[in-house]
């Protein structure tokens, strides 16, 4: 079992790690749409989607750089009791606060799993249920049958009018490397509890 948690834990960090490396230069890239709509307002006619693709990348950069975040312990913390505690008894703490995070997390996967349904116009109360038949749909119809499963396809109200659903996409898969991120911490501190390091 400890072989087990050791491959997930160093499974885990690299491939978060690395994805952290690279959603740090998402900060330019947001800088490069903000210059630009700068940029076109002051000189030519003003871009109708640079503030929503900012606003896009904005979220990729702290949704997928969340978990390299949680990784190096790079949330806020209260350090007034924290600081003086012993290795253990940090676990022990660490290891409820990840524990209360972990059930965060599950809810807002669930709520991008339906909001994402919902962008892929189900308005239904079962999103896996339309998931299942998207799926089914794919499979024996390809993408025609895939159509006719959806429904109406949720675009932003705007002038530019992006489809939603890719950026739900996105905010799916952080979250759940963000849960396993989480994991990989609470392995970690189950074994410093236990006096051992992963």
């Amino acid at each position: 079992m400890r072989k087990l948690a050791c491959a997930y834990v160093r499974c885990v960090d690299r491939f978060n790690k690395g994805l952290g490396l690279v959603m740090i230069w998402g900060v330019f890239v947001m800088a490069g749409i903000l210059l630009w709509s700068s940029i076109s307002k002051t000189f030519f006619h003003p871009s109708l989607w640079t503030l929503e693709a900012a606003q896009f990348a904005m979220v990729a950069y702290y949704v997928l750089g969340g978990p390299y975040s949680i990784q190096m312990g790079s949330n806020v913390r209260m350090d007034l009791f924290y600081a003086e505690w012993s290795h253990k008894k940090k676990a022990w703490f660490d290891a409820f606060t990840v524990f209360v995070l972990i059930f965060y997390l599950c809810m807002l996967i669930y709520g991008a799993f339906s909001s994402t349904a919902y962008s892929l116009g189900y308005f239904g109360k079962e999103p896996f249920v339309f998931y299942k038949d998207l799926f089914v749909g794919f499979v024996t119809g390809g993408v025609d049958g895939a159509k006719e499963v959806m429904g109406h396809i949720e675009r932003s109200p705007t002038a530019w009018r992006p489809y939603l659903w890719p950026i739900k996409l996105v905010m799916i898969f952080g979250f759940v490397l963000m849960l396993m991120q989480a994991v990989a911490e609470l392995l970690k501190d189950i074994a410093r509890i236990q006096g051992e390091e992963i």
